[in-house]
């Protein structure tokens, strides 16, 4: 489908992402200024839902207003107190696998991180957690992003894998952070073998935690002989991980692709819309509260698809 190039909506992502990988990075980003509407940290009980919408061609779509969208909660229409189709300042978090599993594919691994770092603006702040035998914070909270570069300059493939781990580190770091639009960006081949947290125990975690999770997976073309069986299911658990908090998990079956799929993640995060409410149920009964999105499609442009935070833990006085 041909897409006239004056259209208001549509973002083209191969053009941004081409773009993200071309600038020198002697060339200092840009700081927007934040936007009004982008600060919500009115009230403990507004929920904030950040949405990215596609195209048919997965091509994201800017210049939605907030009455094309729709918000549910638990299948109630909730008014959206806070809208915002900004660029807002990001919390990022950076899980980095340095398992025995990642060997050959460190490298790259490290190149894509550094990729995906160079898109980071002044009021952003980034930490990294590293993993294999166990998870550590490396590096907390900063705005420098060549910190992080420089520490994962130094790491080495060798141990197992405490992805689990990394994450449950990596979302009580978060707790530190100070901008309302956070971030965790796992890079893994996603085999879990040395966690003493469970699949289940995280993807209920995660749906408790105010945060998005990206992940990109450096996975095998082809399972074959010789992969384990953490391994082998490591693509779905990145992707059950993902989804529950409306991010999502992006394959790379060569390490040579995941520059792109590093500059996929960073445009993902630049060009959301961000939804925030008061529920209608205030009942602060720690129960889980499920977030639905519907879109109004707008003439002329194909078929829209939004990714959002699945749901929600409303707090609890016990």
């Amino acid at each position: 489908m041909r897409v006239r190039a004056w259209s208001p909506y549509i973002f083209c992502a191969a053009f941004a992402a081409a773009t993200a990988l071309l600038l020198p990075s002697s060339v200092p980003a840009q700081t927007p200024e934040p936007a009004p509407e982008a600060n919500f940290r009115a009230s403990t009980n507004l929920v904030v839902i950040p949405v990215s919408v596609t195209d048919a061609s997965n091509r994201f779509v800017l210049g939605l207003q907030k009455d094309d969208f729709k918000l549910f909660d638990d299948g109630v229409e909730q008014a959206v107190a806070h809208f915002s189709g900004e660029d807002a300042p990001l919390s990022v978090g950076l899980a980095f696998d340095e398992s025995g599993s990642m060997d050959y594919k460190l490298r790259t691994s490290r190149d894509a991180a550094a990729q995906f770092l160079k898109t980071m603006n002044g009021d952003d702040e980034t930490f990294l957690v590293e993993f294999s035998d166990a998870a550590k914070v490396s590096v907390g909270f900063t705005s420098h992003p060549d910190e992080i570069q420089t520490a994962l300059k130094t790491s080495q493939p060798g141990g197992l894998t405490a992805m689990l781990d990394a994450v449950d580190l990596a979302v009580k770091e978060m707790k530190k952070a100070k901008n309302p639009r956070k971030a965790i960006v796992i890079v893994s081949d996603g085999g879990d073998n040395n966690s003493k947290y469970t699949a289940d125990q995280i993807e209920s975690l995660v749906r408790e935690a105010d945060v998005q999770i990206y992940a990109m997976g450096v996975f095998e073309p082809v399972f074959g002989l010789g992969l384990s069986k953490a391994e082998i299911s490591g693509p779905k658990l990145l992707s059950e991980i993902s989804q529950q908090t409306g991010g999502r998990a992006f394959a790379a079956t060569l390490s040579s692709d995941l520059p792109a799929v590093a500059a996929r993640i960073a445009i993902e995060l630049r060009n959301q819309y961000v939804l925030a409410y008061y529920p209608k149920n205030s009942a602060r009964d720690g129960k889980y509260h499920k977030v639905e999105i519907k879109l109004t499609q707008p003439k002329g442009i194909s078929a829209l698809k939004a990714h959002w935070r699945l749901g929600y833990y409303a707090p609890s006085d016990n």
